[in-house]
């Protein structure tokens, strides 16, 4: 009975397997004519940037505040009535231009009874001049008569000077700020009329850490912008540095000038600095085509192999960072080509399809917009 039981089932046993072996076959037959008559992959869609060359500087990032090139407070060194305003808020004037005129009536008319003396002592002068020509005059008479027309002039040049100290003219050119006083007032000697402003350049005064101290100097370009203006950028130049670091932040002030031309830049504003420093031509890519693993970078290069775009994954050294970009100090070369979109979906040695290429005369965020519509 055991005997027959083992031989009856190693006989089913023969038996399946005869009758499955055929469906096996026919399975294994449809898989390979399937694997073979399946499509190569699809090129992957990305977008590329070429590898540059460009300037580069270390930045030293600082505060600094906004001071006009020349400033000054209009006042007078004289109490007196205002007789006339020649100016409105923020205007613009030219030196010498005239401002205020206040009162001067009494100096007009001391002015008139000087210049009345002076002519009567020359006259007198001439005439003791035509005696002595006949021997008829004396010499300390004429010699007297002299001194009396100088003492006349002086005096027609203190009153002068009185008269003119009742003009108040602009000292350089510059804008006029908010004036602060009316026609007919009563100003007195020291009293705040208005400000004026030479905003055509302005200085830039910023602190920096003294251990940058070796490496500062005039002429040292650098970048400013101020929230309050937009961030619009604007470059000048560093102008001097201070003679002393200060022995408690450990600093020393810097000044640069900058190009202010349309008067954007307002005395007392507050703006960020980037010192530019280490100036060079290094290779640059944009930052998007960094891939981070661990402590290390790598990026993928475009490569022409046999005729089609394929991918290499290559080890980059980086440098510093920008707003954008990055320096790469080994690993790539100029005039090669880094993918920086779609670079997290490709693996060397995938066929690309190159979309664009990133070299800023093209609309990038268009064109990923138009890819991300055809694929719905």
């Amino acid at each position: 009975m055991f005997t027959y039981q083992r031989v009856l089932s190693c006989s089913v046993y023969k038996l399946r397997s005869c009758l499955l072996m055929p469906v096996l076959m026919l399975i294994a037959g449809n898989f390979t004519t399937y694997a073979a008559a399946a499509p190569a992959d699809k090129p992957k869609h990305v977008i590329v940037a070429p590898v540059v060359l460009k300037e580069i500087s270390d930045r030293v990032e600082a505060l600094g505040t906004a001071r006009a090139n020349e400033s000054v407070n209009i006042t007078t060194n004289v109490s007196e009535k205002i007789k006339e305003i020649h100016f409105e808020d923020g205007q613009t004037v030219k030196a010498a231009q005239i401002l205020v005129v206040l009162n001067q009536a009494e100096e007009q008319a001391n002015l008139k009874q000087a210049q009345a003396v002076r002519g009567e002592r020359k006259l007198a002068l001439d005439r003791l001049q035509q005696l002595d020509e006949r021997k008829l005059a004396a010499p300390d008479e004429i010699d007297r008569t002299r001194l009396e027309l100088a003492q006349a002039d002086a005096s027609i040049t203190a009153i002068k000077a009185r008269i003119s100290d009742r003009v108040i003219r602009a000292p350089f050119d510059g804008v006029v700020g908010l004036r602060n006083i009316s026609a007919g007032a009563l100003v007195e000697s020291g009293d705040l009329i208005a400000t004026l402003d030479d905003t055509g350049q302005i200085k830039l005064d910023f602190s920096v850490p003294a251990m940058f101290l070796a490496e500062l100097k005039p002429g040292l370009k650098i970048k400013a912008r101020a929230t309050a203006l937009g961030n619009k950028e604007y470059r000048g130049e560093v102008k001097s540095i201070d003679s002393r670091v200060d022995p408690v932040t450990r600093s020393v002030k810097v000044r640069a000038i900058l190009p202010n031309p349309d008067g954007s830049i307002i005395p007392g504003i507050l703006m960020q600095v980037d010192l530019l420093r280490n100036t060079r031509q290094a290779i640059v890519i944009p930052e998007a085509a960094l891939l981070p693993l661990a402590n290390r970078q790598y990026v993928m290069v475009r490569v022409n192999r046999d005729g089609k775009d394929t991918v290499e994954k290559r080890e980059v050294e980086i440098g510093i960072r920008m707003p954008g970009y990055v320096e790469i100090l080994s690993g790539l070369s100029v005039d090669e080509y880094v993918v920086t979109h779609g670079n997290s979906r490709v693996g060397p040695g995938d066929s690309l399809d190159v979309l664009a290429v990133d070299d800023g005369s093209v609309d990038i965020a268009t064109i990923i917009k138009g890819q991300k519509n055809k694929g719905k």
